[in-house]
Protein backbone atom coordinates (compact mmCIF):
# COMPACT_ATOMS: atom_id res chain seq x y z
CA UNK A 1 0.00 0.00 0.00
CA UNK A 2 1.56 3.66 -1.11
CA UNK A 3 1.82 6.50 2.04
CA UNK A 4 1.65 5.01 4.88
CA UNK A 5 0.82 1.44 5.80
CA UNK A 6 -0.51 2.47 9.23
CA UNK A 7 -3.15 4.44 7.87
CA UNK A 8 -6.29 1.88 7.36
CA UNK A 9 -9.13 2.40 5.22
CA UNK A 10 -11.27 3.38 7.98
CA UNK A 11 -8.81 6.03 8.88
CA UNK A 12 -8.82 7.55 5.93
CA UNK A 13 -12.71 7.83 5.71
CA UNK A 14 -12.97 8.65 9.35
CA UNK A 15 -10.67 12.30 8.04
CA UNK A 16 -12.51 12.41 4.71
CA UNK A 17 -15.87 12.60 6.91
CA UNK A 18 -14.20 15.24 9.59
CA UNK A 19 -13.06 17.66 6.08
CA UNK A 20 -16.79 17.04 5.22
CA UNK A 21 -18.19 18.86 8.24
CA UNK A 22 -15.08 20.82 8.79
CA UNK A 23 -15.88 22.28 4.88
CA UNK A 24 -18.60 21.33 3.03
CA UNK A 25 -17.93 23.60 0.12
CA UNK A 26 -14.26 24.07 -0.72
CA UNK A 27 -13.92 26.18 -3.81
CA UNK A 28 -10.94 27.42 -5.94
CA UNK A 29 -9.78 30.51 -4.25
CA UNK A 30 -8.64 32.13 -7.26
CA UNK A 31 -10.93 34.76 -9.39
CA UNK A 32 -11.43 33.38 -12.90
CA UNK A 33 -14.09 33.79 -15.36
CA UNK A 34 -12.46 30.91 -18.08
CA UNK A 35 -9.53 27.97 -18.30
CA UNK A 36 -7.30 30.84 -19.69
CA UNK A 37 -7.61 32.90 -16.31
CA UNK A 38 -7.54 30.07 -14.11
CA UNK A 39 -4.42 29.16 -16.02
CA UNK A 40 -2.52 32.60 -15.78
CA UNK A 41 -3.39 32.94 -12.06
CA UNK A 42 -2.27 29.68 -11.01
CA UNK A 43 1.07 30.32 -12.32
CA UNK A 44 1.13 33.91 -10.72
CA UNK A 45 0.27 32.12 -7.47
CA UNK A 46 3.31 30.71 -7.10
CA UNK A 47 5.16 32.28 -3.84
CA UNK A 48 2.28 34.44 -3.67
CA UNK A 49 -0.68 34.53 -1.64
CA UNK A 50 -4.28 34.38 -3.36
CA UNK A 51 -5.66 37.41 -1.93
CA UNK A 52 -2.63 38.96 -3.71
CA UNK A 53 -3.08 37.39 -6.82
CA UNK A 54 -6.63 38.62 -7.17
CA UNK A 55 -5.63 41.59 -6.79
CA UNK A 56 -3.68 41.71 -9.50
CA UNK A 57 -5.66 39.76 -12.00
CA UNK A 58 -8.85 42.15 -11.66
CA UNK A 59 -6.59 44.43 -14.16
CA UNK A 60 -4.48 41.99 -15.21
CA UNK A 61 -7.70 40.17 -16.93
CA UNK A 62 -9.07 43.07 -18.53
CA UNK A 63 -6.14 43.95 -20.34
CA UNK A 64 -4.90 40.04 -21.82
CA UNK A 65 -8.29 38.18 -22.75
CA UNK A 66 -6.82 36.00 -24.80
CA UNK A 67 -3.99 33.47 -25.56
CA UNK A 68 -2.98 36.29 -28.22
CA UNK A 69 -2.68 39.06 -25.69
CA UNK A 70 -0.03 37.16 -23.95
CA UNK A 71 2.02 36.36 -26.37
CA UNK A 72 2.26 39.47 -28.51
CA UNK A 73 3.10 41.48 -24.83
CA UNK A 74 5.72 43.95 -24.67
CA UNK A 75 7.48 41.94 -21.96
CA UNK A 76 8.28 45.24 -19.67
CA UNK A 77 4.90 45.71 -19.42
CA UNK A 78 3.80 42.20 -18.55
CA UNK A 79 6.55 42.03 -16.01
CA UNK A 80 4.85 45.34 -14.25
CA UNK A 81 1.59 44.22 -14.44
CA UNK A 82 2.64 40.65 -12.60
CA UNK A 83 5.13 42.96 -10.43
CA UNK A 84 3.58 42.76 -7.39
CA UNK A 85 3.07 39.13 -6.93
CA UNK A 86 6.81 38.45 -7.11
CA UNK A 87 9.60 36.84 -9.11
CA UNK A 88 8.21 38.87 -12.03
CA UNK A 89 10.10 38.28 -14.43
CA UNK A 90 10.16 35.17 -14.89
CA UNK A 91 6.34 34.89 -14.28
CA UNK A 92 5.82 37.01 -17.33
CA UNK A 93 8.03 35.44 -19.21
CA UNK A 94 5.80 32.21 -18.67
CA UNK A 95 2.76 33.70 -19.42
CA UNK A 96 4.33 35.32 -22.94
CA UNK A 97 5.32 32.03 -23.60
CA UNK A 98 2.37 29.83 -22.65
CA UNK A 99 0.14 32.00 -24.85
CA UNK A 100 2.35 31.73 -27.78
CA UNK A 101 2.27 28.02 -26.91
CA UNK A 102 -1.32 28.40 -26.58
CA UNK A 103 -1.77 30.31 -30.08
CA UNK A 104 0.82 27.84 -31.88
CA UNK A 105 -0.36 24.38 -30.92
CA UNK A 106 -3.56 24.28 -29.66
CA UNK A 107 -5.51 27.43 -31.48
CA UNK A 108 -5.19 29.63 -28.68
CA UNK A 109 -7.51 27.28 -26.08
CA UNK A 110 -6.22 25.61 -22.77
CA UNK A 111 -5.45 21.89 -23.65
CA UNK A 112 -8.03 19.31 -21.41
CA UNK A 113 -5.25 16.79 -20.56
CA UNK A 114 -2.46 16.67 -18.59
CA UNK A 115 0.07 15.24 -20.83
CA UNK A 116 -0.68 18.81 -22.93
CA UNK A 117 -0.77 21.19 -19.98
CA UNK A 118 2.75 20.12 -18.68
CA UNK A 119 4.20 20.99 -22.01
CA UNK A 120 3.17 24.22 -21.70
CA UNK A 121 6.12 27.38 -19.96
CA UNK A 122 5.14 27.26 -16.79
CA UNK A 123 3.31 24.78 -15.71
CA UNK A 124 3.94 21.62 -13.58
CA UNK A 125 1.44 18.99 -12.46
CA UNK A 126 0.40 21.13 -9.33
CA UNK A 127 -0.86 24.03 -12.02
CA UNK A 128 -2.33 21.26 -14.46
CA UNK A 129 -4.17 19.70 -11.80
CA UNK A 130 -5.62 22.75 -10.23
CA UNK A 131 -7.32 23.87 -14.48
CA UNK A 132 -7.96 19.74 -15.10
CA UNK A 133 -10.21 19.98 -11.95
CA UNK A 134 -11.63 23.48 -11.21
CA UNK A 135 -12.21 24.59 -15.04
CA UNK A 136 -12.72 20.92 -16.78
CA UNK A 137 -14.14 18.81 -13.57
CA UNK A 138 -11.58 16.24 -14.31
CA UNK A 139 -10.21 14.31 -11.08
CA UNK A 140 -6.56 15.46 -9.93
CA UNK A 141 -4.92 15.95 -6.16
CA UNK A 142 -3.27 18.96 -6.29
CA UNK A 143 -0.17 18.92 -4.38
CA UNK A 144 0.88 23.00 -2.89
CA UNK A 145 2.29 23.77 0.25
CA UNK A 146 -0.68 23.31 2.11
CA UNK A 147 -1.67 19.61 1.33
CA UNK A 148 2.33 18.59 1.56
CA UNK A 149 2.50 19.90 5.04
CA UNK A 150 -0.69 18.59 5.96
CA UNK A 151 -0.57 14.64 4.15
CA UNK A 152 2.36 14.39 6.24
CA UNK A 153 1.30 15.78 9.05
CA UNK A 154 -1.66 13.32 8.99
CA UNK A 155 0.41 10.38 8.18
CA UNK A 156 -0.44 10.07 4.54
CA UNK A 157 2.63 9.87 3.10
CA UNK A 158 6.37 9.87 4.25
CA UNK A 159 7.46 11.34 1.00
CA UNK A 160 8.84 14.73 0.46
CA UNK A 161 8.69 15.27 -3.61
CA UNK A 162 5.48 16.57 -4.43
CA UNK A 163 4.88 13.94 -7.32
CA UNK A 164 5.53 11.52 -5.09
CA UNK A 165 2.73 12.75 -2.44
CA UNK A 166 0.31 13.07 -4.80
CA UNK A 167 0.55 9.44 -6.09
CA UNK A 168 0.70 8.21 -2.58
CA UNK A 169 -2.85 10.16 -2.21
CA UNK A 170 -4.26 9.01 -5.37
CA UNK A 171 -3.91 5.60 -3.55
CA UNK A 172 -5.39 6.42 -0.80
CA UNK A 173 -8.43 8.60 -1.71
CA UNK A 174 -11.28 8.07 -3.85
CA UNK A 175 -11.29 9.31 -7.09
CA UNK A 176 -14.30 11.43 -7.13
CA UNK A 177 -12.84 12.85 -4.22
CA UNK A 178 -9.67 13.81 -5.30
CA UNK A 179 -10.14 17.49 -5.96
CA UNK A 180 -12.30 18.25 -2.96
CA UNK A 181 -9.87 16.42 -0.89
CA UNK A 182 -7.03 18.84 -1.63
CA UNK A 183 -9.24 22.04 -1.48
CA UNK A 184 -10.19 20.77 1.77
CA UNK A 185 -6.69 20.40 2.95
CA UNK A 186 -6.06 23.83 1.76
CA UNK A 187 -8.23 25.27 3.35
CA UNK A 188 -7.67 23.67 6.69
CA UNK A 189 -3.86 24.26 6.52
CA UNK A 190 -4.83 28.12 5.56
CA UNK A 191 -7.37 27.94 8.76
CA UNK A 192 -5.43 25.95 11.53
CA UNK A 193 -2.68 23.70 10.37
CA UNK A 194 -0.40 26.33 10.01
CA UNK A 195 3.40 25.68 8.84
CA UNK A 196 5.18 27.46 11.95
CA UNK A 197 2.13 27.17 14.82
CA UNK A 198 -0.74 24.74 13.64
CA UNK A 199 -3.55 25.27 16.35
CA UNK A 200 -3.99 21.59 17.06
CA UNK A 201 -5.99 22.50 20.53
CA UNK A 202 -8.80 23.57 18.25
CA UNK A 203 -8.22 20.65 15.09
CA UNK A 204 -11.20 18.91 14.40
CA UNK A 205 -8.79 16.39 13.10
CA UNK A 206 -6.86 16.37 16.66
CA UNK A 207 -7.89 12.86 17.23
CA UNK A 208 -6.68 11.47 13.59
CA UNK A 209 -3.35 13.04 13.56
CA UNK A 210 -0.18 11.51 14.92
CA UNK A 211 1.48 15.04 14.56
CA UNK A 212 -0.87 16.37 17.27
CA UNK A 213 0.69 18.00 20.04
CA UNK A 214 -1.58 19.46 23.14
Amino acid sequence: MAGNPARTAADIQKIIAVLDQSYPDPRCALDHANPLELLAATILSAQCTDERVNQVTKSLFAKYRTAGDYAQADPETLEADVRPTGFFRNKAKSLKNLGAALVRDHGGDVPRTQEELVRLPGVGRKTANVVLATAFGVPGITVDTHVHRLSRRLGLTAQDDPVKIEFDLMDLIPRERWDRFSLQLIQHGRQICAARKPQCGRCPLKELCPSAVD
